[in-house]
């Protein structure tokens, strides 16, 4: 029986995966109703946030008394902008509910179980190994009230991230993975100085991913972003946020004009000024933000370890003299990622978690 419960919640974080950086502050999660050890429906958290995942699974069902419900976070119990999941799991006569993660939410952890005894449905947590990382974001979010801060980096064979005659240092299967890693974040951090160097739109060019476009974030200090790029151009259905300091406020008239939403701050040199950005970026609604910079302002977050995981696409080209670093790499090489197993042809892809 136990091997029915791991596919069947397996089969509940696929769910969870889908809508994955795309719920807001709350957590994507995959909900599957069982009866007769035969999935009858399902449901993931919606767009946004609301409704959750087990509303979701459960609405559309008629009959549901006596089924199993497996989900991959503990139900809520609270009452929010949705009544709590628990009130519809009884309603709807579920018998059966087993969880992976409880619920850090200080509103609903471990509460769920001792709601749904007292109404005679059996509730387990059953842990699962193969997707133990999965609420990690969710976590930093409820624990420290900033986004969960993933950045990647492309690197040649020999160690250069910058390729003086192409703007492209890996492959077209390698960009493709990500724009599929930018679709599991509601936001992007980059610079004025990547984006004016690259003229870079930073938005999901995949099939089926094209209309999903993470909000994104620019730090200009000193207002050198330049004003014909591609990115204003095509910034309709997301947000841009303009980060720079409070003494340039009245010179981000222009900025304001074209749409962009300006964040002010005192300082960024140290620690605890991106801690303070990381919570104003978290009051604006962002769980999951993607670092897209250069080698300079990434060895900043690594060093001061501002960054909780890195993907790394390494070429298998060396680009020899035709290769830049506007900084050392001292603190990659440092670093021992973990390879992705995934067929990028002569690329790979590796990640380290913090």
């Amino acid at each position: 029986m136990k091997k029915n419960h791991n596919f069947f919640l397996n089969l509940a974080f696929q769910l969870a995966e889908k809508n994955l950086g795309k719920t807001g502050l709350n957590p994507s999660v995959g909900s599957i109703v069982v009866k007769n050890n035969t999935v009858i429906s399902s449901g993931v958290t919606s767009i946004t946030g609301k409704p959750h995942a087990e509303f979701n699974a459960l609405k559309k069902l008629k009959n549901a008394e006596g089924a199993t419900l497996y989900t991959s976070l503990e139900p809520c119990t609270h009452q929010g902008k949705t009544p709590p999941c628990t009130d519809i799991i009884i309603k709807k006569k579920i018998k059966r509910v087993y969880y992976a993660f409880e619920d850090p939410d200080t509103r609903t952890y471990k509460k769920a179980k001792k709601k749904l005894y007292k109404k005679g449905i059996i509730t387990k947590q059953i842990k699962s190994k193969k997707y133990y990382n999965f609420y990690k974001s969710y976590f930093v979010n409820k624990i420290l009230n900033i986004p969960f801060i993933s950045a990647k980096i492309a690197l040649s064979k020999d160690f250069f991230t910058i390729n003086k005659q192409n703007k492209w240092i890996t492959n077209s299967f390698s960009r493709k993975i990500t724009h599929f890693i930018r679709s599991q974040y509601d936001g992007i951090i980059s610079t004025s100085k990547t984006i004016n160097c690259d003229n870079a739109l930073l938005n999901c060019r995949i099939e089926g991913l094209s209309n999903y476009k993470p909000d994104l974030f620019i730090i200009d200090l000193n207002l050198k972003l330049k004003k014909n790029l591609l990115l204003n151009k095509f910034k309709k259905k997301r947000i841009i946020y303009l980060i720079t300091y409070k003494k340039n406020f009245n010179n981000t008239q222009f900025y304001k004009n074209i749409g962009y939403k300006i964040i002010l701050i005192d300082s960024l040199k140290d620690k605890k000024d991106f801690v303070l950005l990381y919570k104003k970026i978290y009051k604006l609604g962002y769980s999951r933000i993607l670092i897209e910079t250069g080698l300079t302002f990434l060895n900043c977050l690594v060093e001061n370890r501002l960054v909780n995981d890195l993907y790394i696409f390494k070429s298998n080209n060396n680009i020899k003299k035709n290769g830049k670093n506007n900084s050392t790499l001292k603190h990659l090489k440092n670093i021992s990622p973990k390879l992705i197993p995934i067929n990028l042809k002569d690329d790979k892809l590796y990640k380290k978690i913090f």
